[in-house]
């Protein structure tokens, strides 16, 4: 097994920035391109084919997360395998993610495409965008399967300690959708289709190549047909880190989607201003998101091989950055919201709603970098049910009771609705500091 990924040597500020700059890179180009299609679908498109992009790019996000949570156990497993120096384990776990997300693909597929219609309902999308959301997510459920794959060999090359090469891949999705988008949706005038045929085309192509890499040997082992196959206990030990994590991550989308029907319950201006804030915040989150990626993957590699020390300093190296950027974003949005928000829409109302919004909302960018660093130690650690107790005691005790409660009492601005998630990441971040002393403690 190659040593050239190996994460449990050298400075350790140094593994950790070389290892977490492609991979935010990575979720720049993602969101990018995600942020494209609503661009590029308002420059071309009335508010209705624009809110059903972002409601149902919403739903896409929920269902890409859970999957990464899911493949967050393949990359913990291979990073705790290749710390021990067990290339036997690597290939175990590698044949069996393949043929497991294989079937979960297949399946999760078919069910989503006959529950479209439900779907549309459950997230009460405005009457006017009804029809093109539910051919958005009809389109894009049919690309799942490339979701899926996509995902789980990222997870494969950063389980090894490989950032780079998803960085790679994920350029070609990006720079074919951005295309794709101008010539479905300007050229063509397919609208919302038009916006998740580029995504589904993007990833296709995306996986093809990632698969001609993987073919021609460049992950550092050998691997052979008889590797790919469901390992004894090794499905076991990929879901027990991977479930708390698709959960944990599963829950907090719905949470937002709970948000989202709240604001869509209140009309086509609320409903596209919180729409396009979610698309900004995602963008804001990708610098504590990538280093809850990188964090868990130095910490499993570095346990692995019995460098607990070095998995605590990349986790206090990943606080201080994290921290800093979410006290920039925050910033900025007290003062320059609009002309963030006014990169996507001229429309005054949702202007000024979205505004409301994300001045109140932008506070999370803040407390969120705290608990996702935490939450990748944890993962590392493979407590991933820790991350999944702070989330749903979060969700469950504010975000959503402080959303409705907002709703109901200030029907007129969205700035207090805006302060439910932050108050949730503050929850979140009290329990992962108290957890992580605990946990000291007993060592």
């Amino acid at each position: 097994m190659k040593e050239k990924n190996d994460l449990t040597t050298g400075n350790i500020k140094k593994t950790l920035l070389i290892f977490v700059l492609p991979y935010l890179l990575s979720c720049f180009m993602q969101t990018f391109y995600g942020m494209a299609d609503l661009f590029v679908v308002g420059l071309y498109n009335d508010v209705s084919t624009t809110t059903a992009v972002s409601i149902g790019s919403q739903v896409m996000h929920m269902l890409t997360v859970i999957i990464v949570g899911l493949a967050m156990g393949t990359t913990v497993w291979i990073g705790s395998f290749v710390g021990a120096k067990d290339e036997q384990g690597v290939k175990k776990t590698i044949g069996t993610s393949a043929i497991f997300f294989a079937v979960f693909a297949v399946i999760i597929t078919a069910l989503l495409l006959v529950l479209t219609p439900y779907i549309t309902g459950i997230m009460m999308t405005p009457k006017e965008a009804v029809k093109e959301t539910r051919i958005y997510l009809a389109v894009c459920f049919a690309g799942i399967p490339f979701i899926t794959a996509y995902n789980v060999i990222s997870s494969i090359f950063r389980g090894m300690g490989d950032s780079k090469r998803p960085m790679y891949f994920v350029a070609v999705a990006c720079g074919a959708n951005v295309v794709l988008d101008f010539v479905f949706i300007g050229g063509m005038g397919l609208g919302a289709a038009g916006a998740a045929l580029a995504t589904v085309c993007g990833q296709a192509l995306s996986v093809a190549v990632s698969a001609i890499v993987m073919k021609r040997n460049k992950l550092g082992i050998e691997m052979t047909s008889k590797d790919f196959r469901l390992h004894k206990g090794f499905v076991s030990h990929i879901m027990k880190v991977g479930i708390p994590v698709a959960m944990q991550d599963g829950f907090i989308q719905v949470a937002f989607i709970v948000i989202t029907v709240i604001a869509n319950s209140r009309g086509l201006i609320a409903s596209t201003g919180v729409g396009i804030v979610e698309k900004l915040i995602s963008f804001m989150f990708l610098v504590p998101s990538a280093f809850l990626s990188a964090i868990s993957a130095v910490t499993a590699q570095n346990v692995g091989a019995g460098k607990q020390q070095r998995a605590k300093s990349a986790l206090r190296y990943g606080l201080v950055i994290t921290v800093i950027w979410g006290l920039m974003c925050f910033a900025y949005n007290q003062f320059l919201p609009d002309t963030l928000i006014g990169l996507f829409t001229e429309n005054k109302e949702v202007l000024s709603a979205g505004c409301e919004y994300m001045r109140a909302y932008s506070m999370d960018c803040v407390f969120a970098a705290v608990h996702f660093c935490f939450s990748g130690y944890f993962c590392g650690l493979r407590k991933s049910g820790i991350s999944f107790l702070h989330n749903i005691v979060s969700i469950i005790l504010v975000r959503i009771p402080a959303a409705y409660l907002a709703s109901i009492h200030f029907p007129h601005t969205l700035y207090p609705m805006g302060l439910a998630a932050p108050l949730g990441s503050l929850l979140s971040a009290i329990i992962c500091v108290g957890f992580y002393v605990y946990l000291q403690n007993g060592n």
